[in-house]
Parts: C-alpha cells; structure tokens; sequence
C-alpha cells in the first residue's frame, strides 16, 4: 500500500492530522465541533469511549483512514442512484508519513459487527506493517449491498461501513500532500 486516505476536515488548524483525544488538547473548540456527529443518534456516543482491543486505547485515540481509494465510494453508491455531494475533499497520505505510529487494520467485518455501542471483537483488528498490508482496490461487497439495502429503505447509512480501516496510533503531517477529489476519476 503506497496510501492511505482521509477527508479533508471543514477546519483545519495546522498541518498535523490528530486523534480526537490529541485535538481536544491542542484545539477544545475544534475537538467540540468534531464530536458533535458523535450524539446525532443514541447508539454513537458509545464510540467515544469503545475501546480498541489490540491497540489498546480509546476509539478516539486513532486517526481512521481508508485504504482504499475514495472514488470506488463514491462510484458504489453513484451506480445504485444514490446522490452525495459530488466535490468531498480527501489528504491522499503517503504511508511513510506513518512510520513512526502504531498501525492496525480494522476488518470491519459484517458477520462481527455488532453496532456503535458492543465491543470490537479482537480478531477485528491486527497490527500491521504499513507498507506491508495490502490496499483494497474494490468497494467490498458487504459494502455495496449495504448501501443498496439502506437506499431502498430510505434510511440514513454510514460511507464506510464495511470498508476495511486503517487506525493509526499518533500523528501524521500532512503538509505538502496531495488533496483529490473522490469524484474527479469516476466518469458517469
């Protein structure tokens, strides 16, 4: 894997990507802003204090990312008639940029997955050596019949659900890299 990839956030402060724990130290203002979408239903506050088995720490002690490029996103739920915003901002983050972090991968599994507020099995995540694990170059299908089964219901649904993560214990600079839009190479 050469990249990882994490959006852009509406408001930035400086050019280090950081944990929501770290951000509540350097930025409380930023830190309250960002943990808003974590009480928007009864089950999601529970993150912030689910703990990561293996890491041993806090869900918001690690910086989430993709190992997966963001336009099989956006082009999954595009094809199902699905319509998000077209211009989402992602850091494409070169993988040295995390040398010195501990990494894991969460598998995110459906048959494991129990909702925000049950534990994270610990066959689910396993430490990795970044350059070492391999990207995922498709939406997996769990993904998509997700996303196919929500919109037909017409219910809300997570972008990433079932999408391999790659969880990064510390912080990553990201002066300098490049910023894509998930869109620009999805032609419809």
């Amino acid at each position: 894997m050469d990249y990882v990839y994490h959006m852009v956030p509406h408001e930035m402060k400086g050019n280090v990507l950081r944990s929501l724990n770290e951000l509540k130290g350097h930025y409380p203002a930023l830190y309250e802003t960002y943990t808003k979408k974590y009480f928007n239903t009864e089950d999601r506050p529970h993150l912030l204090k689910k703990r990561i088995p293996t890491l041993d720490c806090l869900w918001n002690d690690v910086i989430f990312l993709l190992p997966l490029h963001p336009s099989n996103v956006y082009e999954g739920m595009w094809k199902l008639g699905i319509r998000v915003k077209k211009d989402v901002l992602f850091y494409k983050i070169p993988v040295e940029r995390m040398l010195h972090n501990q990494n894991a991968v969460y598998l995110y599994s459906k048959d494991y997955y129990e909702g925000p507020s049950k534990d994270i099995p610990s066959q689910e995540i396993q430490l990795i050596d970044i350059h070492d694990y391999p990207a995922c170059d498709e939406l997996p299908p769990d993904t998509y019949a997700y996303f196919d089964e929500n919109h037909q219901k017409g219910e809300p649904f997570g972008m990433f659900a079932y999408v391999p993560h790659i969880l990064s214990k510390g912080e990553i600079l990201i002066e300098g890299v490049e910023i894509i839009n998930w869109s620009a190479t999805v032609d419809f």
